[in-house]
């Protein structure tokens, strides 16, 4: 063989391994999961705030190739609707939002809850305010937003005070536009949640008609979008042990949780302190107490036509075995 020939020989043999380089780089890709992003919704409120500070989720989950989308609602009745139209895919709220959301037809399910939390809620009055008791709120005004786990409050309120739910003036408004309301002394009294209850008690010197304490559980759900869930069962376990460990380590740093809360919130680190000593960590898996629990919020929300219709709680439900570690 000529010297030329074997230079073509050699390069020949060179483009053959070049290519099959080339294929075997592509088939390892090829091999590779796919990216995925898991959309998270949350409020000023809860283990969700802390586990997004924390960054522990995206952590464990860029083990995977998937990334996380965090976007903040208002309130509860918001993040939920953000669910059905498929803006997020899992996300936290209290007791009555997912009652209103199945009522309105949203396709989602119950994935887990944090133990109650009563005194996380509440109805507050102006410091210097006459009413004195949950009797005095008749033919008041009272703001909050529909929909919201204080809906429920402001019922059994009313019901221990003998009152019932058209005996006072409801005003329906967002946190943010209720809050200007009852200072300027639009509203008689506000029904609301923290950390919203402990910026009202801290900085107007709201003053406490009545708690949740006796009158309410106020679970913290964990909701996904169902179509979500029963496809990615195995992303949705994951959030959930995550936050399980962000619960336990909460429950141990109260002031690393106030200083995660306070950057995350944009609020005075006071403020959230007073929240955040307040809430309940543990999440567990939905029970049929529970969900019983539920059922009662929704025929009283039926029974005073705050629903279209009778709904059955239990239809939200993702079987536990679909939430198994895999």
């Amino acid at each position: 063989m000529s010297i030329d020939q074997k230079r073509a020989a050699r390069r020949h043999t060179l483009g053959l391994l070049f290519a099959a380089g080339v294929m075997a780089a592509g088939g390892a890709q090829a091999q590779a999961p796919a990216k995925q992003e898991v959309r998270i919704g949350y409020q000023k409120y809860g283990t969700l705030t802390i586990l997004k500070g924390r960054g522990t989720l995206e952590q464990r989950l860029a083990q995977r190739n998937v990334t996380v989308k965090w976007t903040e609602f208002p309130a509860g009745p918001q993040l939920l609707e953000g669910l059905n139209v498929g803006s997020v895919d899992f996300g936290t709220v209290g007791e009555a939002p997912p009652i209103f959301a199945q009522a309105a037809g949203a396709n989602l399910v119950y994935v887990g809850n944090e133990p109650p939390s009563p005194a996380s809620e509440a109805i507050v009055v102006p410091k210097d305010s006459r009413l004195r008791s949950l009797a005095d709120l008749k033919g008041k005004k009272v703001v909050l937003n529909k929909g919201s786990n204080v809906h429920y409050l402001l019922v059994k309120a009313l019901e221990k005070a003998g009152l019932g739910y058209k005996d006072i003036d409801v005003v329906y408004l967002p946190p943010a536009d209720a809050r200007a309301a009852f200072e300027r002394g639009s509203v008689d009294a506000w029904a609301i949640w923290d950390p919203f209850l402990a910026a009202a008690e801290k900085q107007l010197g709201a003053r406490v008609l009545a708690d949740g304490k006796g009158l309410v559980a106020n679970h913290q759900f964990y909701l996904a979008a169902r179509p979500y869930a029963e496809k990615n069962s195995d992303i949705v376990r994951i959030v959930l042990e995550e936050i399980a460990k962000v619960d336990e380590w909460g429950a141990k740093n109260p002031k690393e949780v106030a200083q995660i809360l306070a950057s995350q919130t944009g609020l005075d680190v006071d403020v959230v302190a007073l929240a955040a000593g307040r809430y309940s960590y543990g999440v567990k898996p939905i029970t049929n107490e529970v969900l019983e629990q539920q059922q009662k919020l929704a025929d009283t929300f039926a029974n005073l036509k705050l629903i279209p219709k009778q709904i059955a709680v239990k239809d939200a439900q993702l079987p536990a075995k679909q939430l198994a570690s895999q």
